[in-house]
């Protein structure tokens, strides 16, 4: 019985990154053998163990065969014949195919360190293309190293199976939870734009996110955006999210925030004002299709409607401003309102040729908050025993005077 260290802990380890989680591999052994060695079996597809003290995951070799369509479609064979190279000639790419031996030395039978200095993802063998998940790793993978020293590209060989998949239609076969899982971690990774330009080459973009895929090639007015397109413009705007560590509630809203463009009638143009309802529509039934946590349809939605108002705050009436702290709920979810200013400030600053463009909306719109917040509901309330219909009415019009009163300390403060 031989232990090995396999996968991304070996990669990470030869790029000189932090070494996160270890996968264990054990080569020579039977189930039985590791019950009798204290491990404890976790795994429902295939026999997996808890290490007795450090409670880490070991799994066996096995070997695996394509029975279905999709992503679930395997039966996987193990016992104390496999290899380990029979083991790793079924993973996804090469740098993802090494394994440490317990002396520390490297097995690499497919190239993965050549692979690794070249910063190439390159499939390690034909049954990649049974498992579709991994044209969303790869494209995730594109994410996390796509900063020097660590930029990798996407093999041509490799991209062309990928191609090959998407045409195949492997890719329609992804259940929604599945697509959502990858697209956050990737969302979630130094630059997000890369995971969608990998998608894109490949084709699986347009199956999986078409509203999305429609935008490169939708002019943009070149007064705002110097990048012209609106692909290019929203790529630039999730980068910037995720440059400033938002949440992923706010890197999605970036990514959806100009969804209606692809959509908008031509006579909206160059204005765009008419785009904000064509994404709102787009960017609910997108959520719903890929079944996207509330947290991140909301602000996705709030974001799509109302980041052209965020963008004109500072010309925008207080009783207008307070009608948009109520239909974004501020009062109840200030946190999430703030977030909604974190996602109009990335589409502000996600642009090209701009260095001295600056957002002075999210910290105006802030305050406003702030000011409409000192009004005591309760008060208010107590004035219209049983009239719930004029307190909502009272209450209101308190917040607007608030705001009023702030935008006029405001505009004499910039004088």
């Amino acid at each position: 019985m031989k232990i090995y260290i396999v996968g991304g802990a070996v990669r990470d380890r030869l790029l000189g990154l932090p070494v996160q989680d270890r996968d264990y591999v054990v080569v020579g052994a039977s189930p039985e053998s590791m019950l009798a060695l204290g491990y404890t079996p976790v795994g429902k597809d295939f026999p997996v163990f808890l290490h007795p003290k450090t409670h880490e995951e070991y799994a066996l070799a096995r070997t695996e065969r394509k029975t279905a369509a999709g992503y679930k479609g395997f039966v996987f064979h193990t016992d104390a014949g496999v290899t380990l190279e029979q083991d790793l000639i079924r993973r996804d790419l090469s740098i993802n195919a090494m394994a440490q031996d317990e002396d520390g030395s490297i097995v690499d039978p497919f190239g993965g360190q050549r692979d690794l200095q070249a910063k190439v993802f390159r499939h390690v063998s034909a049954a990649f293309t049974e498992d579709p998940v991994r044209i969303l790793r790869v494209a995730r993978f594109a994410a996390r190293f796509s900063v020097e020293p660590h930029a990798f590209t996407v093999a041509e060989e490799t991209n062309q199976l990928m191609q090959e998949m998407v045409h195949a239609g492997e890719v329609d076969a992804l259940v929604p939870e599945r697509v959502w899982q990858e697209l956050a971690r990737g969302l979630m990774e130094a630059r997000p734009s890369r995971m969608f330009e990998v998608l894109r080459d490949c084709g699986a973009l347009a199956r999986l996110l078409p509203e999305l895929n429609v935008l490169w090639g939708v002019p943009q007015p070149p007064k705002h955006h110097p990048e012209i397109d609106t692909g290019v413009h929203v790529m630039m705007v999730v980068d910037y999210a995720a440059q400033q560590g938002y949440s992923l509630a706010v890197r999605f809203a970036a990514l959806m925030h100009d969804l209606g463009k692809g959509a908008t009638p031509a006579a909206a143009w160059p204005s765009h004002h008419g785009h904000e309802q064509f994404g709102v529509d787009l960017v609910d039934a997108l959520c719903q299709r890929l079944k996207i946590p509330n947290d991140c349809r909301d602000l996705a939605i709030m974001t799509a409607r109302d980041h052209g108002n965020i963008g004109r705050a500072l010309e925008l009436r207080p009783d207008t401003i307070v009608a948009l702290l109520e239909r974004s709920d501020a009062f109840r979810k200030p946190q999430r309102f703030l977030e909604l200013l974190q996602a109009a400030q990335s589409d502000c600053f996600g642009r090209a040729n701009l260095p001295d463009v600056k957002f002075p909306q999210a910290n105006y719109l802030a305050q406003a908050l702030q000011a409409a917040q000192q009004v005591q509901a309760g008060e208010i309330a107590q004035r219209f025993p049983g009239q719930p219909q004029q307190i909502g009415v009272a209450i209101h019009q308190a917040r607007v005077e608030a705001v009023r009163s702030f935008k006029r300390q405001y505009e004499l403060a910039q004088q």
